[in-house]
């Protein structure tokens, strides 16, 4: 017998499908949390990952097959969006059980498929135990999971994506699920110490792993999260989904990538922005008074961009008239600045970043600067806080845009802000309004 769930589904997978199965940095974490759950560590837990990346094979057909490995009597309900697929998975599993690396991992202690087991949807062991298939929506009845308080553990509730894309932005059909997970699933525990698992890509800052987590029914629930993009702006999985990939799917359906694969779903409005409101103009009227706000990458493969953005003012109105970006090195950054500055004719305002590192830039850019405008400061509080007052703005319907090719860039990046991969067109456009509501020198600026 393996103890260990990622040794047993590496032997499981390479006697099924006859090749080695490859496990990623975020399978050994699912692996792990699911151990967790089988110690009674964990009895609540969500994990949220991107679409085709192993969650299915690892948390519906592996874990409950390892389960009854070590006791024969575990009872598990699998449910998914789709009958038919929770039906599949389940079938899986039984075959699994069936085949002779099972047999030979577990020896005749682990549990055996009973001879009756004829439908796809559910079997039982020799021994007792028994998973059982459901679409969202369905009965249960006479079905349940897990084992009573004191014995060891004996199963769960396994729920592996509830809601289908498509559907996941009607709220009738959100709050559908959420209705029959109250009212019919989770009275399925046996016990109740008995787990429930949530496996799922986020659809909707609603859906069920969002009212879950918000509290809606009483419990505490982990989290297991897994960003397709990381924190240092890696692919979570390099091998299947490479960062060019990822950055092209941000790019051109940002609010399905900030949800599915960032695991950070925004309203299709605009979580902090509305940029429906964003009137766009062919010209801007004569006489404004203008700023160019920058942000900086921070390095060059993290897929960030240097962006400056060009506000200006007049009569209440924010117009903005123009947007630079770069995904160069220091040099290229440093050239992209100072060009534009020289074109503009107007104040830059440029981040300092802290440290001797952000001194020696800023020294080098006055240089470089000398007979020009320009301020440095530093960013003070989180980048939600500082776009506020552009947003209030841009969401009473005071901003209007010049008609240009970056306009979809900025308003894929305002819709998702500050859920969505990027935001440095939002620190730029934001920095640049910030300077000029405190800057009211007209002649100075121009």
């Amino acid at each position: 017998m393996i103890s260990r769930l990622d040794l047993t589904a590496r032997a499981l997978f390479q006697d099924a499908k006859g090749g080695q199965m490859i496990f990623a940095p975020h399978h050994l974490a699912i692996a792990a949390a699911l151990q967790s759950v089988a110690t009674g560590g964990i009895r609540r837990l969500i994990i949220n990952m991107p679409p085709r990346s192993g969650k299915t094979l690892l948390v519906s057909q592996m874990f409950p097959a390892w389960v009854m490995g070590m006791n024969p009597r575990a009872e598990f309900i699998l449910t998914s969006y789709s009958a038919t697929l929770a039906t599949n998975n389940t079938y899986v599993v039984r075959e699994l059980m069936r085949g002779g690396m099972y047999q030979y991992l577990f020896g005749e202690n682990g549990a055996q498929v009973a001879q009756d087991s004829k439908a796809r949807h559910f079997f039982k062991t020799v021994s007792g135990g028994q998973m059982y298939a459901v679409g969202t929506g369905g009965t249960i009845t006479g079905f349940g999971a897990g084992k009573m308080s004191g014995e060891p553990f004996g199963g769960c509730i396994l729920i592996d994506d509830p809601a289908k894309p498509d559907e996941a932005q009607s709220e009738i059909m959100r709050q559908g699920v959420i209705d029959w997970y109250c009212n019919t699933l989770q009275s399925r525990t046996n016990s109740p110490e008995t787990p429930i698992v949530l496996v799922s890509q986020r659809l909707h800052e609603d859906d069920l792993a969002g009212w879950l987590l918000g509290g809606g029914t009483g419990e505490k629930w982990e989290l297991l999260k897994v960003p397709a993009i990381t924190s240092t702006g890696e692919s979570f999985w390099p091998d299947k989904f490479p960062l060019e990939h990822l950055t092209r799917m941000a790019e051109s359906m940002p609010y399905m990538f900030a949800a599915q694969y960032q695991q950070d779903p925004a309203p299709r409005e605009g979580a902090l922005f509305r940029p429906g409101k964003i009137d766009i103009i062919d010209a801007v009227p004569a006489d404004i008074v203008w700023v160019r706000g920058w942000d900086l990458a921070a390095t060059k493969n993290a897929g960030d961009y240097t962006v400056g953005a060009k506000l200006g003012q007049k009569d209440g109105v924010t117009y903005i008239a123009d947007l630079q970006r770069t995904q160069g090195g220091p040099e290229d950054v440093e050239r992209l600045i100072v060009q534009t500055a020289q074109l503009d004719g107007c104040r830059q305002s440029i981040p300092q970043d802290p440290g001797q590192a952000g001194v020696a830039q800023m020294n080098y850019l006055s240089k470089k600067l000398q007979g020009l405008s320009f301020s440095f400061s530093r960013e003070t509080g989180d980048k939600a806080t500082r776009a506020e007052p552009f947003a209030a703005q841009v969401n009473v319907g005071n901003v209007r845009m010049v008609k240009a090719p970056w306009n979809d860039a900025l308003l894929n990046e305002f819709r998702v802000f500050p859920y969505g991969r990027h935001d440095d067109i939002v620190d730029a456009c934001s920095r640049a309004y910030n300077e000029l509501g405190t800057t009211w020198n007209y002649k100075e600026l121009l």
